[in-house]
């Protein structure tokens, strides 16, 4: 019986805290892989963020651009650009921003 109730109640526990997980993606994760790049960024930056002919400009590029700057430009947006600092939270922007660095360190 007590063995019933411990698994019942790990279960829930799981079962509680898995969308948590599932929102977040592991800071491993690529950009073309990171859900929430796809999601909001790759219409216009292209799914691999090479960049799009009409849309957005490439993520990977030899320029430096630091993180503060990467930073204010997803949530305030530049030029046609949109905000994103409503729709996406700090740790998402973060995610977003050290996998932008990734890409660009050779």
């Amino acid at each position: 019986m007590k063995t019933s109730l411990l698994t019942i109640a790990v279960c829930l526990l799981f079962s509680a805290l898995a969308p948590c997980w599932a929102q977040t993606p592991p800071s491993d994760t690529t950009l073309a892989a990171n859900p929430i790049f796809q999601k909001n960024c790759a219409k216009c930056h292209g799914k691999s963020a090479e960049g799009r002919h009409f849309g957005g400009p490439s993520l990977i590029s030899d320029k430096a651009t630091s993180t503060d700057d990467l930073h204010n430009i997803i949530a305030n947006g530049k030029g046609r650009m949109p905000k994103y600092g409503g729709k996406l939270t700090a740790e998402e922007i973060d995610i977003l921003i050290q996998e932008i660095n990734k890409l660009n360190k050779k």
